[in-house]
């Protein structure tokens, strides 16, 4: 028995051939041989399959000719950008999150296959990924920007510095706050915490900027800072809790997206609280530290027209 015959009849039985075309009306179609679904439906059907002997023309059972053997093997090999891919797919446990799956998924990878495979996302996972990509952008870039207005308003970079110290201190109470409700770090979360950005540094202009001032008027600093931190104790009560209790309808909604705002509530209000407690001691501590390097705003006019007056 030729191989050639062999492999023709598996082509024929178990899958289908082309062997020529007719013509009908002046179309043309294609003539295929093909056999009965029912004839293989398992590997046992090879059996009934039979071949013809190229010298005695006899059928001669295919069973005879050839041996199977099972192997275990992908029906279908994925690529994803380019490469070669095995796609896992899985829902979330109760009480995980996507960022907690995802960095147990890179964690037994790496232990399992090491350094060698490229991890991609798709999906939700891939959306998780690049959100907390472009918040980090985002955030940083609020750091800077904000900075950089308080700069250029105080004409000085110590000023600034002492009022983005307030920054971190929200964020503690923001991820306590979200530690103490049993909450997660997702993308609400980090929305609530670039907006802390903000709500946490008007607590420190007030008693800068007010400071600031007092030295203008010819106060020494450390009078000009506990006079400062004095007076301006009620307005920066009065902002936070305005702020805090602005953020108390979020935590407490009900309905569909309440997951949602309830995280971005609690941010808000836990930040707010925590760095308002501690900036009302930190700002002018470090005021106190940071400042001495630094005159008062309107010295060189205050210089100038001193001088004006001694040449008048």
């Amino acid at each position: 028995v030729n191989i050639q015959e062999i492999g023709r009849t598996l082509e024929t039985m178990l899958g289908f051939r082309r062997v020529t075309t007719y013509i009908d009306r002046g179309e043309e179609y294609d003539v295929i041989l093909e056999g009965e679904g029912i004839d293989k439906r398992t590997p046992t059907d090879i059996n009934n399959i039979y071949v013809r002997s190229e010298t005695t023309r006899d059928l001669i059972p295919l069973s005879s000719l050839v041996s199977l053997r099972e192997l275990a093997d992908s029906p279908e090999r994925n690529r994803f950008n380019r490469l070669r891919s095995i796609t896992f797919e899985a829902g979330l446990a109760e009480g995980y999150s996507l960022g907690e799956a995802l960095e147990y998924m890179e964690r037994i990878t790496r232990e399992e296959i090491g350094t060698s495979p490229v991890i991609n996302y798709k999906g939700q996972s891939r959306e998780f990924v690049d959100a907390a990509g472009a918040l980090t952008f985002a955030f940083s870039l609020s750091l800077l920007m904000v900075f950089l207005v308080l700069a250029a308003q105080f004409e000085s970079f110590v000023h600034p510095l002492t009022i983005m110290l307030t920054v971190p201190l929200a964020i503690a109470g923001a991820l306590g706050g979200l530690w103490a409700f049993g909450s997660s770090m997702n993308v609400y979360s980090q929305i609530g915490i670039i907006m802390l950005v903000g709500l946490a540094a008007k607590n420190g202009i007030l008693i800068v900027e007010f400071a600031n001032q007092l030295r203008d008027q010819g106060l020494e600093m450390r009078d000009a800072l506990f006079t400062a931190s004095r007076q301006r104790l009620r307005p920066v009560l009065m902002t936070s809790v305005s702020t805090a209790m602005g953020a108390v309808p979020l935590v407490l909604a009900t309905g569909a997206g309440a997951e949602s705002r309830f995280t971005i509530g609690v941010v808000i209000l836990t930040g707010v609280v925590f760095s308002t407690l501690l900036t009302l001691f930190l700002v002018p501590m470090v005021y106190l530290v940071l400042a001495r390097f630094t005159a008062s705003p309107d010295a060189v006019e205050q210089k100038l027209k001193s001088l004006e007056e001694k040449a008048a």
